[in-house]
């Protein structure tokens, strides 16, 4: 998607896809080489709004995660030091009730 310019041809718009592997070069007629270059820079700023709002909603979940983890690490401090105080004791991983005597 771009103007060229060659000696003796003068200007011409050329559009690259790919397909599969390999790349297309697409020459546009002088006839629509502006309408052409119009929708290209329209879809290309579409394409740029839209990455633009995943950026925004990935970095807002991003920011919500951080969130929920730091909860989480205050729930379970807070689960720890309640059976911690009810007598509970954590054993390879598990939580156990103390034995009282022997």
């Amino acid at each position: 998607m771009a103007w060229e310019t060659r000696r003796g041809k003068g200007r011409y718009y050329t559009r690259s896809r790919r397909i599969g592997r390999r790349v297309i070069r697409e020459y546009v007629p002088k006839a629509l080489a502006e309408l052409a270059a119009e929708a290209d820079r329209r879809d290309r700023l579409a394409r740029e709004a839209e990455r633009a709002k995943w950026r925004d909603e990935r970095a807002q979940l991003t920011t919500i995660d951080e969130e929920l983890d730091e909860l989480d690490q205050v729930c379970v401090s807070l689960a720890k030091g309640a059976l911690l105080v009810s007598g509970y004791h954590q054993h390879k991983g598990e939580w156990r009730r103390r034995r009282v005597g022997s």
